[in-house]
Parts: C-alpha cells; structure tokens; sequence
C-alpha cells in the first residue's frame, strides 16, 4: 500500500473550496416543479467528491490503495430557497474541524444567477478501514492538508445555518 497521496494537492487552499458549473438537470424536478429533495443528496455528494479528490486526496484512488475511506456519520440538509430546471449552481465548502479520524464540513449551494444560497448541508465524517469496519486515522499527509484547509478557512466569516436546530418554531408566548 502506498503512503504517498494519489490526488489533491497540499495548499494553499481557497477559502471556502467552490465546485463551480452545476445545473439542475431534467430529471431532479418533481411534481412541485422544483429540485426534488432526494437530488440535493446527490448534488452534495458529486460536489464532495470533487473536495475529496481534486483537493484532499481521498476519493476513490485513496479508497482503493488504502482500503479505508469516509463515511457520514452527521448530515443535516437546509432547504432554504428553491433551484428549477436548468438553474446554474455551485457548491461551496468550508472545513470547520477535523480531528486524527473525522472532519466537520459545511457545504452551500448557491445559485449561479443571483447568488443565493438555496440549501446547506452540515456533515460529520469518518475514516474507516474497510477490513475491520472500524474508525482509522488518516495518514499524516491527510491530517496535514486538513489542518491546512481548517488554516486558511478559519477567516470566513460563521454561516448563520452553522448548527442550525431541528424542530418547529413556536411563537413566543
């Protein structure tokens, strides 16, 4: 097994990460004539993809030659202003934390035309060895970019959908 990265690259990185010139295909709409929830999912996911190959190195080659990769344990998805058919889009993230196993990422999807953000997306991932199915550090040169990208993420300013609770608002009495 290698110990040197495959993909990505050591920093500096942009602050937050942008996965520019996504558009809401055909087939993501539902029957109230917006993206369906379930495609939100997916757009994330494509877009991590791009974070985790093009710049931390852990997509599918590391999967393949480490035998360990990242899986959620955390995720909440805001939805917070429609996309419709054929919408441009991009997906920005911003590294909050990370420790030897885990990172905490937040993710914006911000519409192309006028730039609002329509949903974000909070996850807690895990490195896991795909052998004992069990927590596993990354590798130094992980926990190096990490610390890195946390580095120069660090002066974005707090998202106010950050921790955002789950629950109904009630009026106060």
């Amino acid at each position: 097994m290698t110990q040197d990265p495959q993909d990505g690259h050591d920093g500096p990185y942009t602050a937050p990460v942008v996965v520019p010139g996504l558009t809401v295909l055909p087939e993501w709409i539902d029957h109230n004539g917006h993206m369906n929830v379930g495609f939100y999912g997916i757009a994330f996911d494509q877009a991590a993809d791009v974070l985790f190959v093009d710049h931390l190195g852990i997509g599918g080659a590391y999967v393949e030659t480490r035998k360990q990769g990242s899986f959620v344990l955390q995720e909440q998805t805001l939805f917070l202003n429609e996309l419709r058919e054929g919408e441009g889009f991009s997906v920005r993230f911003r590294l909050l934390d990370h420790d030897s196993k885990r990172m905490h990422v937040l993710a914006e999807m911000v519409r192309d035309a006028d730039g609002v953000v329509c949903a974000t997306q909070e996850v807690v991932s895990m490195n896991v060895d795909h052998g004992t199915r069990r927590a596993a550090p990354y590798p130094d040169w992980v926990v190096a970019r990490l610390a890195r990208m946390k580095a120069d993420h660090a002066g974005l300013d707090a998202s106010p959908h950050q921790g955002a609770p789950i629950g109904l608002r009630r009026p106060a009495a």
